[in-house]
């Protein structure tokens, strides 16, 4: 007889709570593998725009985080970044080592913080309405530019980044910012209607 939580920690536990991740390795691996391709996929749906492109990885990041928890959703982002580094296609523009040198690496890099404060909030009950989900990954985001902001600071200074690496991407990354809140909030509200959220 399989015993299940009453509370679900992530969006996955709570469309299959009967299931673990941590219990089969196996899962975990397969899930970690179909974050990163989500990530690759997210990363060829782009909007060129000066150094840094727009792109829907921001958004499956976020969503990541909520869907797989902590651990899954950071461990999808170091398999993609490791894939990338690696030579595969699956960054922006590419691949490879070059791609140290990039003015959008510090933003991938950012992905893992983001994808970390999403799943740890997430895991601990927060993010269930929409309104604490828009602040979660408002939050998230905003750590995201901050490492972009970071890599990009030391090369061409604090104002220069400012104008290229952050403000045309602002309305992009509002309406992802609410998209990726809706889009969890509300399938938090379909796999458990009756829970008390947060």
């Amino acid at each position: 007889m399989t015993t299940t939580t009453a509370f679900p920690t992530t969006l996955l536990h709570a469309a299959f709570p009967a299931s673990s991740a941590r219990s089969h390795p196996l899962r975990a691996i397969a899930l970690v593998v179909l974050g990163s391709l989500a990530l690759a996929v997210s990363a060829k749906v782009q909007f060129p725009f000066g150094p840094v492109p727009f792109t829907m990885q921001t958004y499956v990041v976020l969503v990541l985080g909520a869907l797989l928890g902590k651990r899954l959703a950071v461990a999808s982002v170091m398999l993609y970044l490791a894939e990338g580094l690696a030579g595969l296609p699956v960054f922006a523009a590419g691949g490879g080592l070059a791609y140290l040198a990039s003015p959008t690496f510090g933003y991938l890099v950012g992905f893992l913080p983001a994808a970390m404060l999403v799943g740890h909030f997430t895991e601990r009950g927060f993010g269930r309405t929409l309104g604490s989900c828009l602040l979660l990954m408002a939050v998230a985001h905003a750590v995201l530019f901050v490492f972009g902001l970071m890599w990009l600071v030391p090369v061409i200074g604090f104002e220069k980044a400012y104008w290229v690496g952050l403000h045309p991407f602002w309305v992009m990354s509002i309406v992802k910012t609410v998209l990726a809140a809706l889009s969890v909030a509300w399938a938090w509200k379909v796999l458990t209607p009756s829970d008390r959220r947060a």
